[in-house]
């Protein structure tokens, strides 16, 4: 790989351990708390990345970031030649951010989840992001109501402010 032209701008203790050229010149470098997207000076917590997904026929990774209702989620691909110890790190990244993950039901197979998120190193505060099956519309009661029994149980299984 070649010389670092350009390091990403790091938080205070935030050292890379991964990084790779992608194909379209950009750089992605990881560190124990962002995927840091160069040239754009972009930095995604990893507590923010809904999904990593690598795709081995093509030596494409793709990251979708935690998004809003009713927004399109932000989503960044990347052909990668030698994707080295980048895919481990994001893998075990956004895996430590994971704290709970809870479903329910709402009308058939259709239903909502809770997931307890929070950065894998630093803040310690939970952050709760909700998820729902296409078709279900969040001002529905019935689907109010299950995401907020849901959530109240995932509460009392690791506590914390509901955030």
């Amino acid at each position: 790989m070649r010389r670092r032209e350009k390091a990403p701008r790091l938080g205070t203790g935030e050292k890379v351990l991964a990084w790779v050229d992608a194909e379209d010149g950009r750089t992605l470098a990881g560190t124990r708390d962002a995927l840091h997207l160069l040239p754009e000076e972009q930095r995604i917590p990893w507590e923010q990345v809904q999904a990593a997904e690598w795709d081995r026929d093509t030596s494409t990774l793709t990251v979708s970031e935690v998004g809003e209702w009713g927004r399109p989620r932000p989503e960044h691909s990347f052909t990668l030649d030698a994707p080295g110890r980048l895919l481990e790190l994001v893998r075990e990244r956004v895996t430590a951010s994971v704290v709970l993950q809870r479903e329910a039901p709402v009308r058939g197979r259709r239903g909502v989840r809770v997931i307890a998120r929070r950065a894998p190193a630093g803040d310690r505060a939970l952050r709760w992001i909700y998820e729902y099956d296409d078709g279900l519309d969040p001002d529905d009661p019935a689907v109010r109501d299950t995401l907020r029994a849901l959530l109240a149980r995932a509460h009392e299984e690791v506590g914390g402010d509901l955030v």
